[in-house]
């Protein structure tokens, strides 16, 4: 089907017949790549890879755009209700989405600590092989958080060295009052610049050496992520409460998203494996055996018995020889097989040998040329 326009296609870098699934994975590798943690100044990027898969996620939206592109989305009235990219972020990736946001743009305001304020969830990436999902694999993955400095206790200073912010009384907010008119005043809140929001300082003599009254430290820490047999390309897996720690905020989670590589000559279809087998003409007519290594390194043999005839694009397939199932190991799906007919080249045999094939080969239907018909030549078509 032709589609209007393409552009959302083209940002998400897919064809216009991508299936659910491609974009998925698509805007999944984007998002990761432009998110603003990343790449602070592609702002603009993250936010037209997150509209183009808000619209084409959604199988109405999609429809009205590829009949009449995004001229037609706009008149939707869809428009306004572009959802921000964040919450489209944090809804694929199961962030908390905006109630966490909002808790925590709170903080601001009451620096007590509450239980319900929750930090950033931090997504990763790992790359892994066909072989890893099919065996199943554990990895170690080396990232950078922040900690809680165990010096200070994440006070930041010497215990009674911090005192209130003078400036805001400790709200972390300072109300200028300005006046607009006679009689008229305005008050203007704003974040105060003495202690930055925190509503709280510490002297440079009493700042904790450890953390210079940062409070947090920055630490190495190594995951182990088990890959269990079966799991898919896009599975996420959720280490809780591993994010980066802030005093008065309960750590987020670390969230490993797996990227499984190509596979030379295997594709997975959920529980089954699709791979081509070349044959030879000779094979396809008198059968053939075919060794084929698996995924673990087991050697299996195909075989087509004599009197078994094989055609080109044929598909046929081997039971449990395919993915094992999540959670269900023992089990696997299919290994499907699609064969390709090798024929031999012109002039294979000559004159004579070509009259005893053809004697073995069913018979031919003989055309009677008459005056009426014409001769003409096969060419060669590029």
């Amino acid at each position: 089907a032709m589609v209007k326009e393409t552009l959302y296609y083209d940002v998400l870098g897919v064809k216009p017949s991508a299936s659910a699934e491609e974009l998925k994975k698509a805007y999944r590798k984007l998002a990761l790549k432009y998110h603003p943690d990343k790449n602070p100044n592609e702002g603009e990027k993250f936010k037209q890879i997150s509209q183009a898969y808000e619209i084409l996620s959604d199988q109405k939206k999609r429809d009205l755009y590829d009949k009449g592109g995004e001229q037609a989305i706009k008149e939707g009235g869809s428009s306004s209700s572009f959802g921000s990219p964040m919450d489209i972020f944090d809804l694929f990736f199961g962030g908390g989405g905006r109630m966490q946001r909002e808790r925590r743009a709170i903080k601001f305001e009451y620096t007590l600590p509450s239980p319900s304020l929750i930090g950033k969830n931090v997504v990763h990436q790992l790359s892994i092989s066909l072989e890893d999902l099919y065996n199943g694999a554990t990895r170690k993955l080396a990232l950078q958080k922040n900690v809680i400095c165990e010096k200070c206790e994440g006070r930041g200073g010497r215990k009674g060295a911090i005192e209130c912010c003078p400036n805001c009384r400790g709200t972390g907010m300072q109300i200028r009052i300005h006046q607009i008119g006679p009689g008229m005043v305005q008050q203007i809140r704003s974040v105060c610049m003495e202690c930055q929001g925190h509503g709280e300082r510490i002297s440079p003599k009493d700042r904790c050496k450890s953390c210079t009254g940062r409070k947090i430290v920055r630490e190495k820490k190594i995951l182990e992520v088990h890959i269990d047999k079966g799991m898919k390309d896009g599975q996420k897996i959720t280490f809780r409460g591993e994010g980066d720690q802030e005093p008065g905020l309960e750590p987020g989670d670390i969230i490993i998203v797996l990227d499984q590589k190509d596979h030379p000559t295997l594709t997975r279809q959920g529980e089954d494996l699709v791979m081509c087998m070349d044959i030879q003409l000779v094979e396809a007519l008198c059968g053939f055996q075919k060794p084929i290594t698996t995924l673990d390194n087991r050697t299996i043999i195909i075989t087509s018995h004599p009197g078994q005839t094989v055609k080109h694009g044929d598909i046929k397939c081997v039971l449990n020889e395919g993915m094992p199932i999540y959670r269900r190991p023992y089990e696997k799906g299919r290994l499907i097989i699609e064969f390709k007919v090798n024929f031999p080249g012109s002039g294979f045999l000559s004159s004579d040998k070509l009259y005893l094939l053809e004697k073995l080969l069913p018979v031919r239907q003989e055309v009677e040329e008459t005056e009426e018909m014409e001769q003409v030549d096969l060419m060669d078509f590029d």
